[in-house]
């Protein structure tokens, strides 16, 4: 089943108050916060409802308040696809599909990186199976949309303050009717 823009908001409108795993935001903060940096970062419209809808698995998959704590990993960066390549392209889809390899990359080869995971990203980590070693890391680097799934991984790292000031979702959601294969 396809999902529309409208299923999108009514989405955020219904679970987007979810605590985010452990973090100072919810759900629907967390989105707009990662569009936000995507968009002051001057990224691609696509690469910015990419940073919005990144954890949209969270949403339509609902484990409760932070599952890896529960030793569960919910797959949301696939479980999303599914619902959304009917509406968008892999410019918008790939960066989702790859955003948490994209974290076990970034601990592979950026030494600093680890250091600055929350509680919550360095336990689902091991869930997600770990940090990628040399050769992993450099088959990820070398898959098309693989440095736009890092600056969302950034993005996604930094979305996590209490009083960030963002646009609204109907803002994003104008932008990603702009990307769309079609109206919805």
């Amino acid at each position: 089943m396809a999902l529309s823009l409208d299923d999108i908001r009514q989405l955020f409108d219904r679970h987007g108050s979810i605590a985010y795993s452990g973090e100072p935001v919810t759900q629907l903060q967390h989105a707009l916060q990662s569009a936000t940096l995507a968009e002051a970062a001057g990224a691609s419209r696509e690469l910015v409802v990419a940073a919005l809808l990144h954890d949209l698995g969270h949403l339509l998959n609902l484990q409760g308040a932070t599952p890896s704590e529960r030793g569960i990993d919910d797959l949301h960066q696939y479980y999303a696809l599914p619902f959304l390549r009917p509406l968008f392209s892999d410019a918008v889809l790939e960066p989702i599909r790859l955003h948490v390899d994209a974290k076990r990359c970034l601990c592979a080869i950026d030494p600093s990186y680890y250091a600055r995971l929350s509680a919550d990203s360095v336990r689902s980590l091991q869930l997600q199976g770990g940090i990628f070693g040399d050769d992993a890391a450099q088959a990820f680097l070398s898959k098309p949309y693989a440095q736009d799934a890092i600056a969302l991984r950034r993005w996604d790292d930094e979305a996590k303050e209490a009083h960030r000031v963002t646009p609204d979702l109907p803002y994003f959601l104008a932008m990603a009717a702009s990307v769309a294969r079609s109206s919805s």
